[in-house]
């Protein structure tokens, strides 16, 4: 019979969204709690669905250092979200405040995901953003409305302005080779395309059948191999994410080894994630263009105030400062917290296991990288 782990003594002072930490403790056997003395579960609305996500809900975790966020998407397992868990602790009880900037703003693009054209030439009017990552269907009945949609983001940024689309993995070798120049043409030029196929091969023949510059991103942040996106060739740049590649410093020393152009890019992160995303890019040598972190603007509202978000397309390199109020605003629902509260257990079992199995065997690191 498996024993009850009851809450402690104190529970009923909390609100619901927030963890009992002595209960997680007990229920926990790795220790990477240690120094954590908050866990809170946020859900948030979204202003318009992106990627048929209408809510975007995690963990905010507190520590020595400040808070740190935890939040990966409810597709990924307990062994996917290890690298998740292991940047929020990074960020919670290490601190990236020793990390050397090398630039104290960071230019940023509007995010344009699939609105009709006359919204999404409102946004990027609005945002005043000389670059625009716009997402694309990905579907055959989607790609007229594609392209008017790129037609009206170069309407709106002009001629001098980037447009740069984000295909998700959502194409063939095929489809890309017939619709990739079709999309260039539409949206008066390409920047680049990201991650147009799934396959890192495909990429690469990709690449070298176009003149459009591929960008990898799901290469990078999900496979088992991500050098081998410059291995091949299969990419002009590499959009690298903090979260899915277990914190700042892992992601630093990533783009080191991949030698490729590099676009910092969000999660779909709130200001806690975004804050990690500008001391990444501050501490880069080079960036590649315009970063991808002004998505919190896709929230209805943020953990932090101010919320950190681009004030004509570039953003200052600052931390976040979680708001009380906000954060008990956004706190969620007691099923969302159970459910949280589990997986919980789950992601800090699976990053102790793999740490101990790196630890055992250093070739199983990806990319040589312990997490």
């Amino acid at each position: 019979m498996t024993s009850q782990i009851l809450p402690s003594a104190d529970a009923t002072a909390r609100a619901v969204g927030e963890l009992d930490l002595d209960l997680l403790r007990r229920a926990d056997p790795t220790g990477l709690l240690e120094g954590i003395d908050r866990v809170v579960v946020w859900d948030l609305p979204m202003r318009t669905s992106f990627r048929g996500i209408v809510r975007r809900d995690g963990l905010a975790v507190h520590g020595p250092a400040g808070w740190g966020e935890v939040a990966p998407f409810w597709s990924y397992d307990a062994a996917a979200s290890a690298a998740w868990m292991a940047s929020g602790l990074e960020q919670a009880v290490r601190g990236l405040a020793d990390l050397e900037p090398r630039r104290t703003s960071i230019p940023v693009n509007v995010t344009v995901p699939l609105l009709p054209p006359e919204q999404a030439y409102e946004l990027v009017a609005q945002s005043a953003a000389t670059t625009a990552k716009v997402k694309v269907s990905g579907t055959t009945d989607g790609v007229a409305e594609d392209l008017e949609r790129l037609a009206v983001v170069r309407a709106a940024l002009g001629a001098q302005g980037q447009v740069r689309i984000d295909v998700n993995a959502a194409w063939d070798l095929e489809t890309a080779r017939a619709t990739l120049p079709v999309m260039d043409k539409a949206a008066g030029g390409l920047q680049y395309a990201e991650q147009p196929c799934a396959d890192v091969e495909d990429l690469a023949r990709l690449r070298r059948a176009v003149s459009i510059p591929i960008a990898a991103d799901e290469s990078v942040r999900l496979s088992e191999d991500p050098l081998a996106v410059a291995r091949l060739e299969a990419a002009d740049v590499a959009i690298i994410k903090v979260a899915p590649l277990g914190g700042v410093r892992r992601a630093l020393a990533l783009t080191e080894r991949l030698g490729l152009p590099v676009v910092v890019s969000s999660a779909l992160d709130t200001s806690i994630g975004i804050a990690a995303g500008l001391r990444l890019a501050s501490a880069l040598p080079e960036l590649a263009g315009a970063c991808g972190l002004g998505t919190v603007s896709l929230f209805e509202s943020d953990l932090a105030v101010p919320a950190l978000t681009p004030r004509r397309g570039e953003m200052a390199v600052r931390e976040a400062h979680v708001s009380q109020t906000m954060l008990s605003a956004s706190m969620a629902d007691e099923e969302l917290a159970l459910r949280w509260q589990a997986r919980l257990i789950h992601m800090l079992g699976a990053l102790a296991a793999r740490r101990a199995q790196e630890s055992r065997d250093p070739a199983t690191a990806v990319a040589g990288l312990a997490l």
